[in-house]
């Protein structure tokens, strides 16, 4: 039997958090909590990013959070609350499950994603394309 991507993300949503487009809201200045946004780099560019969210693109997150990994990034081994999100909350929500797997604890992601955001005219940092 073929597994779907739609199995694959109800699967990852029985076994992570998800917090609210409010919740997230609250954390935005939390300095014990960091915003990671998984999407690809040309959707931060074209549609901006939660203020303050640090950029980690989903085909690197495993790198850049195993200690192990040439490509490892210290942020990751911080003792913080860390909260994932991309266009639709799918991607983050196999990204929280992955990154659970691996040992990270203090994970989640956030519902409804930036789509959701915006529909919520929450707050938007642009992102300036590199030259």
């Amino acid at each position: 039997m073929k597994i779907g991507y739609k199995m694959l993300i109800e699967e990852a949503e029985k076994n992570i958090e998800a917090i609210s487009i409010d919740e997230v809201a609250g954390l935005l200045h939390d300095e014990s909590v960091t915003i990671v946004d998984i999407r690809d780099i040309r959707e931060l560019q074209r549609e901006g990013k939660l203020p303050g969210a640090i950029h980690a693109p989903r085909g690197m997150l495993e790198f850049w959070v195993d200690p192990d990994s040439p490509y490892h990034r210290e942020l990751f081994s911080e003792e913080k609350k860390f909260v994932f999100y991309c266009a639709s909350a799918w991607r983050s929500a196999l990204a929280t499950q992955t990154v659970q797997q691996m040992g990270m604890s203090n994970v989640c992601h956030m519902s409804g994603g930036f789509t959701a955001w915006k529909e919520a005219q929450q707050p938007i940092e642009p992102v300036e394309k590199k030259v």
